[in-house]
């Protein structure tokens, strides 16, 4: 039998110590995204449809397909399963779901939620891990931050670059962009539920 040790670090959010990508290459993700079909965001997506409100969320995202960038897509999975062994402890984890490029434009927000379905019900597999990478150079736009509910936790402003890891139900918001355009890169990792 063997034992499954809980991370030494045990966290439910996690940023990476350096940027993954350089500003070209975070360049070269924004091309991506803006090579797709752009769509304006909807929310409570359980259903897979979801609705429009833009009391809840002002964004324009695209998808970018896993076969159109996968030097990035492997960076950020192994980038993933490093942070999950070190600070998470989640079982069967995996890249699930294509990398959601979003831009906020000024008094773009999206207001407070969890990415993942609390009834567990629309989902083939559960997501249990979020991903924002900033694609902006941070000069480039105002507002437009991170925030968690848990005790009102904001990470430090984070480089171009650079990526937060955190558990999908933690409730968060990206406070409305005062300033400029935030783009980011969203991602989601899932795995078998959570026991």
């Amino acid at each position: 039998m063997t034992m499954r040790h809980e991370p030494r670090w045990k966290s439910y959010m996690a940023i990476t110590n350096e940027p993954m990508f350089t500003p070209k290459q975070c360049q070269m993700i924004i091309d991506a995204g803006h090579a797709q079909k752009p769509e304006q965001a909807k929310v409570g997506g359980g259903n897979k449809q979801g609705s429009y409100d833009t009391k809840k969320r002002v964004t324009t995202i695209s998808w970018i397909p896993f076969k159109y960038m996968p030097e990035m897509y492997q960076t950020i999975e192994n980038t993933m399963l490093r942070t999950n062994a070190n600070h998470f402890g989640f079982d069967g984890m995996r890249l699930t779901e294509p990398g959601q490029f979003t831009e906020y434009p000024k008094g773009g927000f999206y207001d407070w939620h969890m990415d993942s379905d609390t009834q567990f019900t629309h989902e083939p597999t559960v997501r249990k891990i979020s991903m924002t990478c900033l694609l902006s150079d941070p000069s480039e736009f105002k507002g437009g931050e991170l925030e968690f509910m848990d005790k009102g936790k904001r990470p430090d402003n984070l480089k171009q670059g650079q990526a937060i890891f955190f558990a999908s139900f933690l409730r968060h918001r990206v406070a409305p962009v005062k300033k400029g355009v935030r783009r980011s890169l969203v991602m989601w990792f899932g795995g078998p539920p959570l026991r």
